[in-house]
């Protein structure tokens, strides 16, 4: 309300310094139409707005100015000098009390009823005395400018950005003198504050656009018979006052096409299970070089059925052409000319005609509008517009050939694929990148491009967008430089993975790509919670992700994904079945290996490398196929082993992996701390070693035959009468060669249960 009410004080007081010679020129020449019409709109304006703004006492002074101005329009009344002097007198009057508002000033009333009066027909002008002036205070400084004009200085802006960009590139390329690079920093600074400066001139916020919603919502639903509630967000955002206005439209077509065709009449929303009152958000966000206006609600959605059917009946296309169309092309069916959601034609809609227009109207701004259809749920628009000419910090990247330009905004990091941290796996044809254990989707620029490129991707841009992250795959990363944005072709923008154009200082046309058009086109999907007021609404269970896979066996299974750490492929060759069980030789270590099948017929398999946190299983299959759901009802296993149960998916019966059977069967147990340590002492210490070093392994012992530094073990094994290595502190277990008839508190060298208990219970005791 601020932002208006010093608009309304600035065009007031602009108008009032031009208003008081035309009365005068209006009173000399009376049949001057125009001049009086002139200054009819002014009041009648002012009037207006008074109303809007909650001033009073203007709207009291301007109405009655208006009821003379159109009697004397209408011809009623004839104007003469005691008319134009009291018309004047309530001229200076609305600007006294314009300035008082200005400045804070109270100002007393006394006097307004008099010059009131003073317009009636036989009154007496009223004395100046009556009326105390209240000095002008210093107005805010402001100027109004033609938007053209605005055009001008921000191309000229753009201009002097590029000849800064290229004389730095000269000066890097040829070397400078340290003054000359002096003189160009603080260019530079300069350059980068006019900018500011220049962009801001142009920018408004969004409010002035949604401001009038709550008002039309209202009346809508009202005509409607329906109950609607809004629910405005992000009213802060700056946009290009001249693309606020031509968003108006398209904005308001979409809004009342949400209360019209989405939201349901009372009786159908109870019957839906759904509150009466409908729910309508209007939101506004910047990304990057974009502002991202979304209309949501939650009505019935649209019906795609539906719309296909009338598609067919206006003969826009053939049946053959409708039943190939996937399901997001007929969805967009909804921008088809003559093609409407609604069945009968209202006040409001209903004839077939504005979604194509709000579309054509979007687009010929550079921008592009997204559907998300939930059937039953509601409809999501979102309004992709670019600000109309920005400059901004921007990274270049290539891609083979091609050269793009990423904003420094979305940019959280840059690293080489070749580092230590990172790591590049693939989930059936998904490539996934872990970074420092932070694991996201990965995205590979020349693949999504359609580039083809001579070497390996070298770089990954990790990419912050609503939701989430992700990993962009490109080739080399470029310059960091100040671009000048503008949108690109309405065939280029179209495509959803670019916000705009730029010409940088090596004049070669570079595209500005758009982060979260590349993550939409590429499949990846964030999720999050929505929080709802009702208290009664029900709470909807995120499904737990799974990995869909071809067994060794041929058949198709399921696994959480939660518990895979990595897949890769393996060679049969490091594959052997040792020491009792299936083992797997991998990066210089050995774990445990499951195989549903025979797998030495094979050249290579692809591991599943299963971790709970302490453990790593191996679990060897054919191939991996797709990320699914895991379905909530999985029917159990009639008996335990590797097989959980059965789930439905797509009809099909799929076979659940039981991880805590893996786990139990075949994981090694987890070790916190160091293992016990065991000393071999005596004159048969070589013999210990080669017999009985293998058993304690594997029974858990740490096995030395002499001590380093401060270590201190926890038992001592022998075979002499004395121990020579450690104090008497130490518990001691001695051996004997016979087996029947020993001394008391020695066991037989060949007895592996009891020599493993006896060591158990001393260095427990210990």
């Amino acid at each position: 309300m601020d932002d208006l009410l010093q608009e309304f004080i600035a065009e007031t007081r602009e108008t009032l310094e031009a208003l008081s010679g035309e009365i005068v020129a209006w009173e000399s020449a009376p049949a001057d139409r125009e001049r009086l019409d002139a200054i009819f709109r002014f009041v009648h304006t002012v009037k207006g707005s008074c109303g809007f703004l909650d001033l009073p006492r203007l709207s009291r002074l301007s109405h009655a100015a208006e009821d003379v101005l159109a009697a004397v329009r209408s011809g009623e009344r004839t104007p003469d000098t005691r008319l134009v002097n009291a018309v004047l007198a309530i001229v200076d009057r609305i600007g006294e009390i314009v300035e008082a508002i200005d400045g804070g000033i109270a100002l007393d009333d006394g006097g307004e009823e008099l010059l009131i009066a003073a317009l009636d027909k036989g009154a007496q002008a009223a004395a100046p005395a009556a009326i105390a002036p209240v000095p002008r205070t210093a107005p805010t400084r402001s100027v109004r400018l033609n938007v053209d004009l605005l055009d001008r200085m921000m191309s000229g802006m753009s201009d002097m950005v590029l000849a800064r960009n290229e004389l730095a590139r000269r000066l890097r390329d040829e070397g400078a003198d340290p003054a000359i690079e002096a003189a160009l920093e603080r260019l530079s600074a300069t350059v980068a504050e006019m900018r500011d400066t220049v962009t801001r001139t142009r920018m408004q916020k969004i409010d002035a656009l949604f401001s009038a919603l709550p008002r039309m919502v209202r009346d809508t639903a009202a005509e409607l018979g329906k109950s609607v509630t809004l629910h405005v967000e992000g009213s802060d955002v700056e946009l290009d006052r001249e693309m606020i206005e031509m968003m108006r439209d398209p904005l308001v077509h979409i809004v009342r096409n949400a209360i019209d065709h989405g939201i349901e009449a009372p009786a159908a929303r109870r019957a839906a299970g759904k509150r009466e009152n409908g729910r309508l958000t209007v939101s506004a966000r910047q990304s990057g070089n974009q502002i991202i206006v979304v209309i949501e609600d939650d009505g019935a959605g649209i019906d795609t059925a539906a719309l296909v059917e009338k598609a067919a009946r206006s003969g826009s296309r053939t049946d053959a052409e409708l039943r190939e169309m996937s399901d997001r092309a007929k969805l967009d069916l909804v921008f088809e000319a003559g093609v409407s959601t609604k069945d009968t034609v209202t006040s409001v809609s209903g004839r077939g005609v504005g979604m194509d227009v709000v579309r054509a109207n979007v687009e010929q701004i550079g921008g592009r509008i997204d559907l998300t259809n939930v059937p039953g749920k509601g409809l999501s628009i979102a309004i992709h517009v670019p600000l109309t000419l920005s400059i901004i910090a921007a990274i270049g990247v290539s891609a083979g050939d091609q050269r793009f330009a990423i904003s420094r905004q979305a940019i959280e990091e840059i690293v080489s694929v070749q580092g230590e941290s990172i790591r590049i796996d693939l989930l059936g044809s998904t490539q996934v990148a872990t970074v420092r254990d932070r694991r996201m989707p990965l995205v590979d620029l020349a693949g999504l491009l359609g580039v083809v490129r001579e070497r390996e991707a070298g770089k990954l841009a990790i990419l912050s967008i609503p939701g989430g992250s992700f990993a962009l795959a490109v080739d080399d990363v470029l310059d960091h430089e100040e671009l000048v944005i503008k949108p690109a072709a309405p065939a280029v923008m179209a495509t959803g993975v670019y916000a705009g154009q730029t010409l940088p200082d090596t004049g070669v046309p570079m595209l500005l790509l758009d982060c979260a058009g590349i993550a939409a086109h590429a499949g990846i999907r964030f999720w999050r919670e929505t929080v709802t007021e009702d208290a009664e609404a029900q709470t909807e269970t995120t499904a737990a992700s799974a990995l869909l896979f071809d067994d060794l066996d041929g058949a198709r299974r399921l696994v959480a994904l939660a518990a895979i750490d990595r897949i890769e492929p393996v060679s049969t060759h490091a594959i052997r079945y040792s020491a009792g069980r299936l083992r797997l030789s991998l990066d210089d270590r050995i774990i445990p290996l499951v195989a549903h099948d025979n797998w030495a017929d094979r050249a290579q398999v692809h591991i599943l490398r299963l971790r709970d946190g302490d453990s790593e299983v191996g679990y060897a299959i054919g191939d991996a196929i797709d990320i699914v759901d895991l379905p909530e009802v999985v029917m159990p296993a009639s008996v335990p082993g590797p097989i959980a149960g059965v789930a439905a998916i797509d009809g099909q019966q799929i076979e659940v992996l039981d991880l805590f059977w893996l786990f139990s069967e075949h994981g090694t147990l987890p070790q916190h701390a160091a293992p016990p340590l065991c000393l071999l002492d005596g004159s048969e210490t070589a013999w210990m070693t080669s017999f009985l070093k293998p058993v304690l392994e594997s029974a858990g012992y740490r096995v030395a035959t002499t001590l380093k530094g401060t270590d201190q073990p926890d038992v001592v094994l022998t075979m002499d009468a004395t121990v020579l290595a450690v104090g008497t502190s130490v518990p001691v277990v001695r051996l004997r060669r016979e087996p029947d008839g020993a001394a008391s508190g020695t066991v037989y060298r060949y007895d592996r249960e009891g020599l493993l208990a006896a060591l158990n219970l001393s260095s427990g005791a210990r």
